[in-house]
């Protein structure tokens, strides 16, 4: 990680400070208010795009693996849902301010956020070595990828967090061979985030696609049977 920045134990919560521009704010998780909260409660429930490309019309509860997890916003949506989800994170710095996000939410005062939380579990592990591991003990229905990508919309937020996950993080050089591994370990899809007009990953050809405004989902079968 970069000398300028910090993860700093505040009496609220864990955060990511950028030590040369303190205007910015910090980078931190919360699963119980904000943006969280206002989907939670506004989001559209299993209307919302992400919800039909995880397949939750025909798929009542299943177990989903979020591999590219990040701040997590979509597993708890998903969470939200109904899924159970596991959540791999490879990045240390990202893990460590998810554990401390989702233990918060779920030592939370609010029944329905302990509820949510408790349907997720966060494992500190690369994908392409995690997703095998995870799938022995319970098999995947799917796989859910959030692969990094440049950011078109210019709120001073989301250049904070873009530009933490561009020099903390690193960039996503290897999510196509991801694509590949996912599709392997998923019972029944893989569904893919990408920008609405961004190509596909490795340039395959989905199932099937639902695009919103501003994003995408291209779906891919999965290839795994049943145990």
């Amino acid at each position: 990680m970069p000398e300028r920045y910090q993860l700093v134990q505040t009496p609220a919560r864990l955060e990511l400070h950028d030590t040369h521009d303190l205007k910015v704010g910090a980078v931190y998780v919360d699963f119980v208010e904000g943006k969280a909260q206002h989907r939670r409660l506004f989001g559209g429930g299993k209307g919302q795009d992400i919800a039909k490309a995880i397949g939750l019309h025909k798929l009542k509860n299943p177990h989903v693996i979020d591999a590219t997890a990040g701040l997590g916003r979509e597993s708890f949506v998903l969470a939200t849902l109904g899924c159970r989800v596991t959540l791999l994170e490879r990045s240390p710095i990202v893990h460590a301010l998810l554990a401390d996000g989702l233990q918060r939410a779920q030592a939370s005062d609010d029944e329905i956020v302990r509820t949510i939380a408790q349907r997720m579990t966060l494992h500190h592990a690369d994908a392409h070595t995690g997703l095998a591991h995870c799938c022995a003990r319970e098999p995947a229905d799917v796989i859910y990828l959030d692969p990094m990508f440049p950011e078109r919309h210019k709120t001073a937020l989301v250049q904070k967090e873009m530009r933490f996950f561009h020099e903390v993080v690193g960039d996503d050089h290897d999510d196509e061979d991801l694509l590949e591994i996912a599709c392997q370990y998923a019972k029944h899809r893989v569904t893919v985030k990408r920008p609405r007009h961004a190509p596909t990953l490795g340039g395959g050809k989905p199932a099937f696609v639902i695009s919103g405004k501003a994003v995408r989902y291209d779906v891919y079968l999965g290839k795994a049977t049943a145990q």
